[in-house]
């Protein structure tokens, strides 16, 4: 496993988790079972245990062995992944072979299993074990479908246990009971009620489906068991005993459901070029979607808001074995892991981080936090707040490979399919030009013009539906313009009026609407102009005219003094010699 997909909460690492009511089953170590991963593999399965973290010296005086640094660090905290993991399809696959039925005497079976009793078959059970390849989405509370692949495998658990009469005996009659044959005689995988696959009798049925042209179905396991047994009455009459053997059958089907949601994905493109050279991609789906590759290298990717972590299946922690005069629970030898997806903290990524893919836009549904349902003894990043779904991601990057464009989906091994683009979907880019100039200005304010044209054209860019929010596609033109802590949008003349009180320079910016809403799109423009009193004569005027207005006083003062000095001072004070 590559270790940088791992994601990990180090803050939580040396704190101890205080768990509250039930304790929870403590999942294998890792390396101590041979399910078809490595240590640090298993290490990461267990998001669902709890975080009580054991120190090294205190786990190599316990076990007597060392760990890996994964080991230890899944021991005090829960590790997540950038995209589904094959981890928790191995395991499942793997532990599945260690589910062992009981005998004809005994059912063993898991607690939620829903039990079914007739004349001599009791405690009959057909239970979903795992559906792989599958995704449980956590979307907000309430709202957790689980996704599976158009083509996988279902795994399930069918037993029961046969009830035999008890036997009679009088003067001279004997009634004695046997079991002749039983039989688990088939199992079936029914979408909607309807057939698709099956396979025959097992206690531990996996069966391969293909589901085309599907969003949503309820899956239904379904066994059936046949018990055949054996009534010997003996009779003793005048000349002799007479033997009569009579059969008694009975058939029983049981079934488990489950609601999924058919995860096949088809992603629409769409394209554009900068004015520099760069390719803008834009990429939707109307279910969540992990993210997609731009070049056929992939060392240039971006993914939307989900993230993934596995956990086990607490309902198959313990199992149940049942005969006909009791019942104990033991720990299960199976337990199925499942992958989840969840809105991430973290939010949409481009890699490389520094020099990769710029993400320009995302669009989606609003939704509350799926915090709630989440779980116990769960400690990953999900958002605590309303999120956006990231159905669509557009970015902007140097190098885009439109035949190597790679779409990959919450569910793993479950990639889109590229619509060809249409007419439509190629974007024009084109270069805006934006001018501001002083219009008219006085000593306490000046009047600025701006203009947004089209650069290549001249026509001019009218910016008058702010409000308005695109996806792909649009006619009306939104965007706006930022200058002096304002935002203004152009006329029909791509022409805008501000006016500004403070002598400074002012830079006006464009801000285009996405190239996603709009064709042809923009892109940003700046234009700057310089506003002074003294920029022009009637400034200059009326910085003269301040200034002699505020000088009046001293001048008064001056030549009162002059005269004072006059009327009072010496005769001479004024004449010069001759």
């Amino acid at each position: 496993m590559n270790q940088r997909d791992l994601s990990v909460l180090i803050a939580a690492l040396f704190v101890t988790s205080l768990a509250t009511g039930l304790v929870t089953a403590t999942p294998p170590r890792p390396g101590t079972e041979d399910n078809g991963l490595s240590e640090n593999e298993s290490a990461t399965l267990w998001s669902r245990d709890t975080d009580n973290y054991t120190s090294q010296e205190e786990y190599r005086q316990r076990y007597g062995n060392e760990r890996t640094a994964i080991h230890q660090l899944a021991n005090g905290s829960d590790i997540t992944f950038k995209r589904p993991p094959a981890t928790a399809a191995t395991w499942t696959r793997n532990d599945f072979e260690d589910l062992e039925a009981g005998d004809a005497d005994t059912s063993v079976h898991p607690p939620h299993a829903s039990l079914k009793n007739g004349v001599f078959i009791e405690d009959a059970h057909a239970t979903v074990f795992a559906i792989q390849p599958s995704t449980r989405g956590h979307l907000e509370s309430g709202d957790t479908p689980l996704y599976i692949a158009p083509n996988g495998t279902m795994r399930g658990f069918v037993d029961y246990r046969v009830r035999l009469p008890n036997g009679s005996s009088s003067d001279n009659r004997t009634v004695e009971w046997s079991l002749a044959e039983h039989e688990i005689k088939e199992v079936r995988l029914q979408k909607d009620g309807e057939t698709i696959a099956r396979t025959g009798g097992s206690h531990t049925p996996a069966i391969d489906y293909r589901i085309d042209d599907d969003w949503s179905a309820t899956l239904t396991l379904e066994a059936e068991i046949d018990v055949r047994l054996k009534k010997r009455i003996e009779t003793d009459g005048i000349n002799g005993t007479d033997v009569d053997v009579v059969y008694r059958e009975e058939t029983r089907n049981v079934s488990d459901s489950i609601d999924v949601e058919i995860y096949d994905l088809s992603a629409y493109p769409y394209y554009a070029e900068y004015p520099n050279g760069d390719a803008g991609v834009a990429i939707f789906q109307s279910r969540p979607w992990q993210g997609y590759t731009l070049t056929d290298e992939g060392n240039a990717s971006v993914r939307g808001v989900w993230r993934f972590y596995t956990a086990r299946n607490t309902n198959w922690d313990t199992l149940v074995r049942s005969n006909q005069t009791d019942s104990v629970e033991v720990a299960s030898d199976a337990i199925p892991v499942s992958v989840h997806a969840y809105p991430s903290r973290i939010g949409p990524r481009a890699e490389p981080i520094r020099d990769g893919p710029e993400i320009i836009d995302t669009w989606g549904t609003e939704r509350p936090s799926p915090k709630r349902t989440i779980g116990e003894n769960v400690t990953i990043e999900v958002v605590n707040q309303s999120y956006e779904t990231t159905y669509g991601v557009a970015v902007r990057a140097e190098n885009v490979d439109r035949e190597a464009l790679h779409v990959a989906g919450i569910v793993r091994g479950v990639n889109a399919s590229i619509v060809k683009p249409d007419a439509g979907s190629e974007r024009q880019l084109r270069r805006s030009n934006l001018t501001v100039e002083v219009l008219q200005q006085n000593q306490s304010q000046a009047t600025l013009r701006i203009e947004l044209r089209d650069n290549e054209t001249g026509a001019p860019i009218i910016l008058n539906d702010d409000t308005r929010r695109y996806l792909i596609g649009g006619s009306a033109r939104n965007g706006s313009i930022t200058i002096a802590d304002q935002k203004v949008e152009t006329n029909a003349s791509g022409v805008a009026i501000v006016t500004v009180t403070e002598p400074g320079i002012y830079t006006a910016r464009y801000h285009p609407g996405s190239w996603l809403g709009h064709n042809p799109a923009y892109v940003s423009d700046t234009a700057t102009a310089r506003w002074h009193p003294l920029g022009s004569i009637d400034g200059w005027f009326a910085f003269v005219f301040e200034v002699g207005w505020q000088f009046i006083p001293f001048f008064v003062m001056f030549y009162a003094g002059r005269r004072l000095l006059r009327m009072l001072g010496p005769a001479d004070v004024f004449q010069r010699n001759p």
